[in-house]
C-alpha cells in the first residue's frame, strides 16, 4: 500500500529536482526535506515501527552509497539529500535497486551526454586517470576529476536518479 502511495510524491519531487538540477545545477533543501520528513510520516502513520524503521533504513541506505561518492567529490550533496529522501518514502529494499538502475541510467547519460558533446575520448581518458589513482593511491578524491574543478566534465544527476527510482516502481 505504502509503495502506491509512494508514486505521486516522489514523482511530482523528482519532477522538480530534475528540472532544477538541470537549470541551476542545485537540488534545493526546500523540495528534500520537506519530502523526505512525509516520507517518514506517512510510513510511520501507515506502518508503525516497521514504516519508520524502513524510512530510516532507505535514508542510511543513501547515506552510504552516495556518500561515498560525495566523499570523492563526483557527486554533490544535493543529489545524496534527493536519494536518502526517496529512500524514506520506499525503504532500503526498493531503494537498492533504485540505486542500481541510477548508476546504469547515470552511465548511459553520461556516455550520450559526451558524445554529443564531443568529449567522449576525454571522458574515457579521466576515467582511465581515475581508476590509476585508486590503484596508486586508494580510493580518495582525485586531484582534478572533482565536481568542483570548473573544467572536469559534469552532468546534472537527478535526471538519473529519477529514472532508477520511476524503474524500480514497476519491478517492486
Amino acid at each position: 500500500m505504502v509503495h502506491s502511495i509512494a508514486w505521486w510524491p516522489t514523482v511530482l519531487a523528482l519532477g522538480i529536482a530534475c528540472f532544477t538540477d538541470i537549470r541551476s545545477r542545485r537540488i534545493p533543501n526546500a523540495l528534500v526535506v520537506p519530502f523526505a520528513l512525509s516520507g517518514l510520516i506517512v510510513n510511520c502513520g501507515l506502518q508503525g515501527p516497521a514504516g519508520l524503521w524502513s524510512s530510516l533504513g532507505g535514508i542510511f541506505l543513501a547515506a552510504l552509497v552516495c556518500g561515498v561518492f560525495c566523499y570523492l567529490r563526483g557527486m554533490g550533496m544535493g543529489d545524496l539529500k534527493l536519494c536518502a529522501a526517496i529512500g524514506a518514502w520506499i525503504g532500503p529494499q526498493q531503494l537498492a535497486f533504485a540505486l542500481v538502475m541510477t548508476f546504469i541510467a547515470g552511465a548511459a547519460i553520461g556516455i550520450v551526454w559526451a558524445l554529443c558533446t564531443g568529449s567522449l575520448a576525454r571522458s574515457l581518458g579521466s576515467t582511465g586517470d581515475l581508476l590509476s589513482s585508486f590503484g596508486k593511491n586508494g580510493i580518495r578524491p582525485h586531484d582534478t576529476i572533482v565536481l568542483q574543478n570548473p573544467s572536469s566534465l559534469k552532468i546534472p544527476y537527478a535526471p538519473a536518479i529519477a529514472l532508477g527510482t520511476l524503474f524500480s516502481f514497476f519491478a517492486f
